[in-house]
């Protein structure tokens, strides 16, 4: 073949090539359209882990999709309040938002199931339960009446019960007592005369301060040590038993979500799973240092007794019985999950409980 039949044909070979390239771009761009989606938060920036919840479900999102689809974060206050933050997504004001289910359990105690009711799961058995005992698609089910589909994205595990001006000792002590607690624990704290008042974590230390509030419960050391209540509200308290181990969800607009491309949908999902599994590695990091320097900076340790544990307990029953006669998805999803917990509670006592208090005790032998 002489140089100019080469050059010739190569040439030909190249349009063709350019050609296919040309025609098989726009076909590439429809599967990874360019889109710019907002995502409000329920909290402020300086609380990193459980805001940065968000951030790194974004930041997924956005590397997977070869920056093609972006999510940007805002946090409370900045769009809408952080306590509208699934009203503002439902509503088609921004198409996501990350926040807490039971957020919203007075529009329908249904919400609070997506994240931790009292005496309910712990972080480990709410995982299961979601991802592999249908507790995702049953809560879906519901989200979908309120325009929302939502997806774990991030947990906290079990939390402390907060930080008190006084001493609590007796059931007695918590009559008339203002405090601030979030989700349905309110209504069940309410019945042992504690008076519940839902109030955004970056206003928490003014209401201490001014004595507002009496006493209030955020997440546990890490975040309680940076919103500063251990200059307020001494006694700082355990275990927080209305959240054994709490779901932070990103909710997304029903109709946003299935506007979405199949594979954006299935990165939206995967980057979610991926931002609850990294946001409880994390506190499970800080929170052990946190305690140390809360305890040094004069908190003081304090274990709910028996008594008002057996209390809550009792009023937590009570109220699920109330609340599901009254509603029939929150029965529906209840019961579901009850029988979960029992099953994985009999587990533990075999295998978590027994390994972990043997080593509690080498622990406090200081044989570790």
């Amino acid at each position: 073949m002489d140089r100019r039949s080469f050059i010739k044909k190569a040439g030909g070979v190249g349009a063709g090539a350019a050609a296919a390239t040309a025609l098989a771009a726009p076909a590439i761009a429809q599967e990874n359209p360019k889109i710019n989606w907002r995502c409000t938060s329920s909290f402020p920036k300086s609380l990193d882990t459980i805001y940065g919840g968000a951030e790194t479900m974004a930041k997924y999102i956005s590397e997977a999709s070869d920056g093609n689809f972006n999510v940007q974060v805002f946090a409370a206050g900045e769009i809408v309040p952080g306590l509208q933050a699934a009203d503002a997504v439902s509503g088609g004001t921004v198409e996501m938002a990350h926040t807490v289910p039971y957020y919203y359990w007075g529009k329908d105690p249904t919400y609070a199931l997506g994240a931790a009711i009292p005496f309910g799961l712990n972080a480990r058995q709410t995982n299961a339960w979601q991802y592999y005992g249908g507790g995702i698609d049953m809560m879906n089910e519901f989200y979908a009446t309120q325009g929302l589909i939502g997806f774990p994205c991030g947990n906290t595990g079990v939390q402390m019960g907060g930080w008190f001006s006084k001493e609590i000792n007796t059931v007695q002590d918590l009559q008339g007592l203002k405090f601030r607690i979030g989700g349905m624990a309110g209504k069940i704290i309410e019945k042992l005369g504690v008076v519940p008042q839902q109030i955004a974590g970056g206003d928490i230390y003014p209401s201490l301060e001014k004595g507002v509030i009496d006493g209030a419960e955020w997440v546990g050391p890490y975040d309680d040590e940076k919103l500063g209540f251990v200059k307020v509200a001494p006694y700082y308290y355990y275990p927080g038993w209305w959240e054994g181990g709490p779901t932070v969800s990103t909710f997304i607009n029903l109709d946003q979500f299935n506007e979405l491309p199949a594979k954006y949908q299935s990165l939206v999902k995967t980057a979610c799973q991926a931002a609850n599994v990294d946001m409880l590695a994390s506190y499970d990091h800080k929170n052990p240092a946190a305690i140390r320097r809360l305890v040094d900076g004069g908190a003081q340790l304090r274990s709910f007794s028996q008594e008002i544990l057996q209390a809550s307990y009792d009023a937590a029953k009570e109220t699920y019985a109330e609340l599901s006669s009254e509603n029939e998805k929150f029965k529906e999803i209840y019961e579901n999950q009850l029988a979960f917990k029992r099953d994985a509670y009999l587990w533990a006592q075999l295998s978590e409980y027994t390994f972990d208090t043997f080593m509690m005790i080498q622990q406090r032998n200081g044989t570790l």
